[in-house]
């Protein structure tokens, strides 16, 4: 009871709506977790799923930092077979923080920090591990929200940059 009567305590409908937003900030999140696990443990249905089909995916930035060329993807499959080339063979493991969240009814917009380690599957001796921000727009299809744009900047990087091509 104490809380009932505490100064900064919530009414009931304040409370459902704030358990409501977060589920729905918790989803939004969700999308970016599913890209990068997905990524890591090479699965393609769990790493498509975070993408709309015309979704967009922009790691040019991170390319023009790191001295290399890569191109525009559009297409959720387009953006699995560059992605997760099964000859580019090499073992990653992102990790996601720094989410910050913003809804507008049905779209989103998600910042967040992603710490990306790439090593040659065959030679863990050379790595490339990438700072990056991702800037990411989402929709809302049903319960599930879904990346539509995907625009990655580094903040820095160390290693080998050739590592990321397979080679």
């Amino acid at each position: 009871m104490y809380l009932m009567h505490h100064p900064y305590a919530l009414d009931a409908t304040l409370t459902a709506q704030t358990v409501h937003e977060l589920a729905h900030r918790q989803e939004i999140i969700d999308a970016l977790y599913r890209f990068a696990i997905g990524r890591d443990l090479k699965d393609e249905d769990l790493f498509a799923s975070a993408f709309t089909d015309d979704a967009e995916f922009d790691f040019r930035p991170v390319g023009e930092r790191i001295g290399l060329e890569f191109p525009l993807m559009h297409g959720r499959d387009k953006i699995a077979a560059i992605v997760l080339d099964p000859e580019v063979r090499l073992d990653t493991s992102h990790t996601v923080t720094n989410c910050r969240v913003r809804i507008l009814e049905d779209t989103a917009q998600l910042t967040a920090l992603v710490e990306a380690q790439h090593l040659p599957s065959a030679d863990h001796s050379r790595h490339l591990l990438l700072k990056n921000v991702y800037d990411v727009d989402l929709v809302r299809e049903r319960q599930r929200w879904l990346m539509s744009r995907v625009r990655i900047e580094n903040l820095w990087y160390t290693g080998d940059p050739a590592v990321i091509t397979g080679r």
